[in-house]
């Protein structure tokens, strides 16, 4: 038996991988280093698990996986920077990812707030 030593950024995505396949999560946003594309990709190929991968910068890599029909809903709102995302877009990412919704509304109060401010 060949023992599988894993960086600790892997072992948060076995985790990740663990969760969805336990129903605990519909979909996952994980930000990893560019160096274990290869191997996250390959993890989540081979579990048949339907993945969207893009570039963050410093060789970071965001890697959403999960329920198709969320993916189909992620692919709609990537067209730009997650930090270039509305209030709204926001608001609905974090939903959808499972984060406490009443953080996700104080989020979305702050970021609109800042919004109004900067259009005055």
């Amino acid at each position: 038996m060949q023992t599988e030593i894993l960086p600790p950024d892997m072992k948060v995505l076995m985790n990740h991988i663990y969760e969805y396949k336990k129903g605990v999560r519909r979909m996952v946003l994980f930000t990893f280093n560019k160096k274990y594309e290869e191997y996250a990709v390959g993890r989540l190929r081979r579990q048949n698990i339907s993945y969207i991968i893009t570039p963050v910068g410093n060789d970071r890599m965001n890697l959403f996986f999960g329920r198709p029909e969320c993916l189909d809903a992620v692919r709609l709102m990537l067209t730009r920077p997650l930090n270039m995302l509305s209030p709204e877009e926001d608001f609905i990412l974090g939903a959808m990812l499972g984060y406490d919704i009443c953080a996700q509304c104080e989020r979305y109060c702050e970021r609109k707030c800042r919004e109004c401010k900067q259009a005055q």
